[in-house]
């Protein structure tokens, strides 16, 4: 097939479009570089490959590439709470706005599979878990926008949305502004994680398991389309402290401070069902504990705390 990512080069798509490469596909790239990042020399000899200095925004450019593409994956993105507020205009631009418009220009037939986040459920309900029927309850721009566009994307043909679980784990296009990136980057570096809010629970997934769930939509589109989907690990609904003590099993000396002051900027406290993607044949690969080693290892490598969208 013909894939068109925007954003392909960015935390997410440096990890899925080596996937989608080697399983044959033709991809067409579109991405500013906008943290100069390296994340796609390392494919750069595939012939499939096509790689387009640009802005997701750019209607004619968006135009010419995707007249003819098959799929649609927009993964261009100010991702995360914090880099939103910074930025409300470019937030809303790149989030919602060029979404908007790959829908308004993209054909009936042509595929789209869209990355949303289950932070839009905002503050859960105690030891009740959120499904894709949960209302939306999103605190931040960031989960607003999200949340507003999904509901656009659903009522167009051919679409469907991944509400994914905080990612974690390495990737060519490193983030460290990530949750378990963040703890794991300061028990590696500091042997000491400061922690507020240490009660409140969330969902979390590998970013490799985040591009396998792309591939399997994708495979998988003409039974899953129209609809969302929760993509994390059923087995990692965890507070900010059991987290904590995941890492500190192979870190031991690690010392876990909590502190009273300091709040997420999306009030995220909510447990997750992934029961309905699990349902259509999908399971993740890696565990947090998985990435958490994998992480101890990547941290040999980076020596700067500069990889961030903040």
């Amino acid at each position: 097939m013909k894939i068109l990512v925007t954003g392909g080069a960015g935390y997410i798509g440096s990890v899925l479009v080596p996937k989608l490469l080697e399983n044959g596909h033709e991809v067409f790239i579109i991405d500013k570089f906008l943290y100069h990042q390296t994340s796609l020399l390392n494919v750069c000899h595939h012939k499939k490959l096509n790689i387009i200095r640009g802005d997701a925004r750019d209607q004619e450019l968006i135009s010419k590439y995707l007249k003819t593409a098959d799929v649609i994956y927009p993964l261009a993105c100010m991702t995360g709470a914090p880099l939103c507020s910074q930025d409300p205009w470019s937030a809303k631009s790149i989030n919602f706005d060029a979404v908007k418009m790959l829908l308004d220009l993209k054909s009936p037939h042509q595929r789209l599979i869209f990355p949303t986040t289950n932070s839009g459920y905002g503050i859960g309900q105690e030891d009740r878990f959120c499904t894709e029927e949960t209302p939306l309850r999103p605190i931040s721009l960031y989960g607003k926008l999200k949340a507003e566009i999904e509901g656009i994307i659903l009522s167009c043909e051919n679409t469907l949305t991944l509400r994914l679980a905080t990612l974690f784990g390495i990737s060519p296009r490193m983030r460290l502004d990530l949750l378990v990136n963040d703890f794991t980057y300061r028990a590696v570096k500091d042997r000491s994680i400061v922690l507020y809010e240490g009660h409140f629970k969330r969902n979390y997934l590998h970013v490799r398991d985040a591009a396998k769930a792309f591939i399997h939509a994708n495979e998988n589109f003409e039974s899953m389309r129209g609809q969302a989907y929760n993509v994390g690990l059923s087995d990692a609904n965890l507070s900010k402290l059991e987290l904590c003590h995941i890492i500190k099993k192979q870190i031991p000396e690690l010392e876990i401070t909590e502190s009273k002051t300091g709040q997420d900027p999306d009030k995220r406290n909510y447990i997750v069902s992934n029961e309905k993607i699990e349902k259509t044949g999908f399971l993740p690969d890696f565990s947090l504990e998985d990435g958490v080693q994998e992480l101890i290892k990547g941290y040999q490598v980076i020596s700067h705390p500069f990889f961030s969208n903040v």
